[in-house]
Order: C-alpha cells, then structure tokens, then sequence
C-alpha cells in the first residue's frame, strides 16, 4: 500500500509509492532537448545583445557592457515586476489592486555557453552565489520590496527558454511575501513557539542520525530527501549551522554549497538523463523593522534552504483540486541512488 506522509512544516500531506515504486529508470529522459538554432545573447562578446548590466564579476582591466566577465547580471527583457513607480494600493469593490512594483533580473552563470551549472569548476559556482547574495543584500535596500526569490529553470519543462540553454539563474523582488514562503515561515513559527527550536534543525538532526535520506553531508551543508517528497528525487540542500537570511551567508558556507552545487546536480543528470530542474531558494523576508509577534523570532524560527525538484512527473485533477502530491519513488530510494552514482 502507499504511504500517506505528512510535511512537518507546512503540514502538506504527500501520498508515497512504496510497493510499486518507480526505479530511476523509468524517469530517463529519451533524448536531450534540442536547443533552437540562433546566436546566444548570454555568450561572452554578445553584450550588446542583452539590456545594460546591473553588477558583474569582471577582470581589472574589462569594461562594462564589454568582455571580460565571469558573472554578469543584467534586466530581464520580460520582467514579471517593474522597478518604477509605487505601488498604489487600492480597492475595488471587494477586492485588492496594486502596481507590480518590484524587480527581476538574469544572472548570467557563465561566458560560455553551457548548459548546466555542474559544467563549471568549483570556484565559478562559488562566484554564483556570492554575487546572488549581494543582489539580494542591494535588492533589499529598497523600502517597496518585501521578498527576493532566487530560482533557476533547467529545461523546457521547467520553464527553460527555448531558445538558448546558457547556465543562467534569475532574482525576482516581490512588494509581498509569497504565499509558498508565508506557509513555510508560518510553520516554522508555530515549531518554535511550542518547542523553542527551529524546525529545520531538528530535521538536519534527525536525517543525519538516520542517513536513509541524506544525498550529501559537508561540514557546513547538507542535502536531503525530504521525508514528504513532492516529486520524484525532490532535495533540499541546507547550512548546518542555523541562518534565516541566505544574505550571512560565510565563506566556508559558500565553498561547501558549490560542491554540493556541482555534485548534485551532476548526478541527478547523469542518473536521470539530464532531467528539466528547477531550484529555488527559501529565505527570509526582508526586514527593516520588528513586527510584534512573528517577525520578533524569525531569526531564530526560520532557516534557509533551496529546494530542487525535478520535473520528470506530472501535477494532474487530483494534485490540485486537494492539495496532495502523488510521489511515485520514496525518498529512501532516490537518496540511495543518488549517493550510488559517481561522475
């Protein structure tokens, strides 16, 4: 019989497959997604292609706009939020309106024209994520935004661009918080008011004492299938050390996360055929102020994580008329692969 499993946190319940459990076999990928043919804007000497560039990580001698950079953050050309204006709330009638104040913007990973962030050395993917937190340190400077997102589409069925596959994640900057993360931070709330602990520490705690779902161990991060997996070979990377802000993030921290990074994901590529992805950091809301109740514990309560789902399933009628997810592969057996396959 399956297994009903309850997400401690947010309190999603997850329907398991435990008899007839899909092997990793059964998700491969018949063959790469092809790219369409064209000439990359992302690639180092196309610069000119893509809007002017907010930030980058560039050589002593290189010019803005120009070669010469390892990470480049520019504008989206589609932006879902826009950086001008107020926001201008209002009502209607019943309901609430207001302006999609905001940000959104391209990290562009690479100069070169890869496909997926386990192409790059180490060191490369380190640059990522110190250049990801000091958008979002910036980002926050704005007293409109409430929350920044950082996510990353891998392939055409998680929402990759058809027309080039350039290692690129992106930020977006909401004038509210998510209702995803509001679930999460609400969880971890009610965790700690009864327990005085975080949630997420107590997890890391017991999923190093068991080790069935634990996919990597660093000193400082850890990456794990989530005992209620939504998707097949679902995992969540996390520090060790408790932090609510991916902004204080250390140096350690980030050395460690680029292996995990590079590690991972190279071997959910290499396990399931290169599987469309997406990622997403969790991390606090931005907070200028202290708020009664809540926000007075959120540094204590909450604790940041990326999530990382393959999308090698499909959500039906079901899924989103209830709210539960139908995960075919336990998260023992993916974790357990996982930790089997070398690159």
């Amino acid at each position: 019989m399956p297994e009903l499993r309850k997400d401690p946190i947010i309190g999603r319940w997850v329907i398991v497959s435990i008899e007839r459990a899909k092997r990793p076999s059964d998700f491969k990928a018949a063959r790469p997604e092809e790219e369409e043919s064209g000439q990359c804007p992302f690639c180092e000497g196309h610069e000119k292609q893509t809007p002017t560039e907010i930030f980058a990580i560039r050589q002593a001698d290189s010019k803005k706009d120009k070669p010469g950079w390892d990470v480049r953050v520019v504008p989206s050309i589609s932006p879902k939020f826009t950086i001008h204006g107020g926001l201008d709330r209002r009502g209607i009638g019943m309901y609430d309106i207001m302006n999609p104040i905001g940000a959104h913007e391209i990290i562009i990973e690479s100069p070169q024209h890869l496909s997926d962030i386990s192409q790059l050395p180490k060191e490369k993917i380190e640059l990522i994520i110190k250049v990801s937190a000091e958008r979002l340190i910036d980002l926050e400077k704005d007293p409109r935004f409430k929350y920044g997102l950082l996510f990353k589409n891998h392939g055409l069925k998680a929402g990759g661009s058809k027309a080039t596959k350039h290692i690129r994640s992106q930020i977006i900057v909401t004038p509210v918080t998510p209702t995803r993360v509001k679930e999460e931070l609400r969880g971890s709330l009610f965790y700690y008011r009864y327990k005085e602990r975080c949630i997420f520490c107590d997890i890391i705690r017991q999923e190093l004492d068991t080790e069935t779902r634990v996919v990597m161990d660093t000193k400082h991060i850890i990456a794990l299938a989530p005992f209620a997996s939504r998707f097949p070979f679902e995992i969540w990377i996390l520090p060790k050390k408790h932090c609510s802000d991916f902004m204080n993030i250390k140096k350690d921290e980030i050395n460690d996360l680029a292996v995990v990074l590079k590690t991972v994901i190279g071997k959910l590529s290499k396990a399931l055929n290169n599987p469309p992805y997406n990622y997403m950091l969790h991390t606090a809301p931005f907070r200028r102020d202290e708020r009664a109740g809540y926000w007075t514990t959120i540094k204590d309560d909450y604790h940041w994580h990326i999530e990382l789902t393959p999308r090698i399933t499909q959500v039906a009628g079901f899924e989103w008329g209830s709210g539960f997810y139908i995960n075919p592969t336990p998260p023992e057996d993916a974790a357990k692969y996982l930790r089997e396959t070398e690159l």
